[in-house]
């Protein structure tokens, strides 16, 4: 017997974190490049918000959003030497499509190639780089490595700027970006940070609770 989801699932509890992980991972959209505003998911009810207004110029160059079942806490921010914690958000995922993609909300097969070590106000806030898995242009690239640079320095220059304000003081900082090997380790603490304080059936235990 088939089964399905007879409510639309919370997109961080209800779905699943892929086919493969760490290489092969689900990215739950929140924004395209096409936004000029920073949507996130809203974790009590699972429904997209406005999160803020950029103040900055910039565009996000790649579609961005969270794995689901994923956590940022003491073990993700063990990895990064710099910070003193995780930032208790799932971790987010950049996703670099051949395609222009402008619709949020979505579902994409990620393959994951590598990370950026973002620390934001002392705390770990690492952002994965995945391709599509099947994209016709990308599909053959297994590391960062072998990305021109000039993408990698854009990813950079947007989160090292979107949050910045004028006349006030910058508290995020990004390290030398990082392979699979590396970002294979990020995920996989993400993956037990999460399972430490959900549990394998979040949803079930929120109804029981």
């Amino acid at each position: 017997m088939k089964s399905f989801s007879q409510w639309r699932p919370h997109p961080w509890h209800g779905l699943d974190v892929g086919a493969e992980p760490p290489r092969r991972l689900h990215a739950y959209i929140e924004i395209s490049p096409f936004d000029t505003v920073k949507f996130e998911v809203d974790k009590k009810s699972g429904y997209l918000r406005v999160d803020r207004s950029v103040r900055s110029s910039s565009q996000h160059p790649a579609l961005y959003g969270f794995v689901p079942r994923t956590l940022c806490a003491d073990r993700v921010g063990a990895l990064m030497p710099e910070a003193e914690r995780g930032d208790d958000d799932p971790l987010d995922i950049c996703v670099i499509s051949e395609r222009p993609i402008s619709r949020i909300e979505i579902l994409v097969n990620a393959r994951v190639i590598g990370g950026l070590p973002m620390c934001d106000h002392g705390e770990a806030d690492d952002k994965i780089i995945a391709v599509i898995d099947d994209d016709p242009f990308w599909s053959e690239v297994d590391d960062i490595s072998e990305m021109p640079p000039a993408i990698v320095d854009r990813l950079m220059h947007y989160f090292l700027t979107y949050k910045y304000e004028p006349n006030k003081p910058h508290h995020v900082s990004i390290g030398e970006p990082y392979g699979f090997e590396h970002a294979s380790k990020v995920i996989e603490a993400a993956m037990a940070d999460y399972l430490d304080v959900y549990g394998a059936n979040p949803e079930r235990r929120h109804i029981v609770e």
